[in-house]
């Protein structure tokens, strides 16, 4: 058995725990230079350095004329695709679309904040957003329910989705279900810094968006953050992370069934058992090789070096709270609570972006469709915003409306302030000189 990282928390000095922290994203400076001249050949070459970069990465045989999935590839796909999957997509995004319309703002709200002032927010749909789904270790119409769906409830007009070719220069056939039984017919067949370049700048065949939404490589991370000064680049989701929380309540072999879920996602997740049990801690230990060996030799050799690896393991902890402590500092993107009584541990967590709660609701079935989004924020973002949502395919407008019977009162105060703050301008905007014309 793969010798698998055990921490012992209370054993741990202060540098020690912080290194617990890091994710593999943590220092992006390597993929940053790498990624800034791949950015630069697609601004300054369009297509031809797409069609280069499929050739180079992604060993994709592909063309210009290639580039934008055809009406026949959308078509063929639903007879690619077996009945089952394709149920379980409608499933999905039946759910997916439920919460989100739940989640959708009013157009537009109005209060009277003093009599005859009127004051609220208008919302409305973001022009053009691009969403990217990855491909490299794996296919994901999981990450296109999650993204696509939401958009199209926010009534986003333009629509596109990127992801990575394979190597025949097809794009994966239950991405393509997914994204049309959600309402998206446009698919970009690039993935990595390239693809993110593409929807910034535009090329003959790609169009440009305001904005690009959903998870990738530290590729992708990087460059989003290079290119935030052209396009806003959503959310900060990078390679997957994950926190399973047991209690004593539990059997450690559960926990280790679910540990590897997001371990699984690649080399480059993060994935920890947190207990205070050293019996379930033990118990997963032992049940782990049982679980590797009904998974296939690619997602064992992924998982196993997250879990052998710095960013991955079974931490033990001297108790509860502790587990609690560590959570709120690390702020993982996926929270399972393994727990006959999820939720007495619910309101001691603070910081994680996703909180599944007891043992019938592991990351896969948040991963697939249970309703909230599973485009979440990774290292250590959850401290301050929240998984993918409707309103990130809005923006917000502030609307203000002042009655003939309720200026005078705020032009006298205004004229204070104005004053006060040295801008005459403002002062004369609403003096006597604003009420003759007024008056005419």
């Amino acid at each position: 058995m793969p010798n698998v990282s055990f921490h012992d928390l209370s054993q741990l000095d202060a540098a020690a725990r912080s290194a617990l922290m890091r994710r593999s994203e943590t220092d992006l400076s390597g993929f940053m230079k790498k990624a800034a001249p791949i950015i630069e050949a697609v601004r300054t070459e369009g297509d031809a350095a797409l069609v280069r970069f499929a050739r180079d990465f992604d060993k994709a045989d592909l063309d210009a004329t290639r580039l934008k999935v055809s009406p026949t590839e959308f078509d063929a796909a639903f007879g690619m695709v077996d009945e089952d999957v394709i149920a379980a997509i409608r499933f999905g995004i039946d759910n997916i679309r439920h919460f989100h319309e739940e989640q959708k703002p009013e157009a537009m709200w109005l209060k009277e904040m003093r009599p005859g002032a009127f004051a609220g927010d208008r919302f409305t749909p973001i022009r053009s957003v691009a969403l990217y789904v990855p491909r490299g270790k794996g296919a994901f119409p999981s990450v296109t329910m999650m993204t696509a769906v939401p958009a199209v409830v926010a009534g986003v007009p333009e629509l596109a989705i990127v992801t990575p070719p394979a190597p025949d220069g097809s794009v994966d056939a239950a991405t393509l279900v997914a994204a049309r039984l959600a309402g998206v017919e446009t698919v970009y067949k690039c993935g990595g810094a390239q693809a993110v370049a593409a929807v910034a700048y535009g090329t003959e065949t790609i169009k440009a968006a305001l904005k690009i939404v959903g998870p990738g490589s530290p590729w992708v991370v990087a460059a989003k953050r290079l290119l935030a000064g052209v396009i806003d680049p959503g959310l900060p989701a990078g390679p997957s992370e994950a926190i399973i929380l047991a209690d004593d309540s539990v059997h450690g072999g559960l926990a280790a069934l679910d540990l590897l879920i997001e371990a699984e996602h690649g080399p480059d997740s993060s994935a920890y058992l947190m207990t205070h049990s050293r019996r379930v801690a033990e118990e997963a230990l032992a049940a782990l090789p049982e679980h590797w060996a009904r998974m296939s030799e690619q997602r064992v050799a992924f998982s196993t070096a997250v879990l052998t690896g710095a960013c991955g393991g079974i931490v033990l902890t001297a108790s509860i709270e502790e587990s609690y402590r560590f959570i709120n500092d690390y702020a993982p993107e996926h929270l399972e609570i393994l727990s006959t009584d999820p939720f007495a541990h619910l309101g001691h967590i603070t910081e994680a972006a996703e909180i599944l709660m007891g043992p019938h609701t592991p990351v896969s079935i948040g991963n697939f469709g249970l309703g909230p989004n599973a485009v979440l924020p990774t290292s250590r973002w959850a401290r301050t915003c929240g998984p993918l949502s409707v309103t990130d395919f809005v923006k917000r407008s502030s609307i203000g409306y002042v009655t003939a019977a309720a200026y005078p009162e705020f032009a006298r105060h205004a004229r204070t302030l104005a004053r006060y703050e040295g801008f005459s301008s403002h002062e004369h905007a609403v003096s006597d000189v604003r009420d003759r014309y007024l008056a005419r």
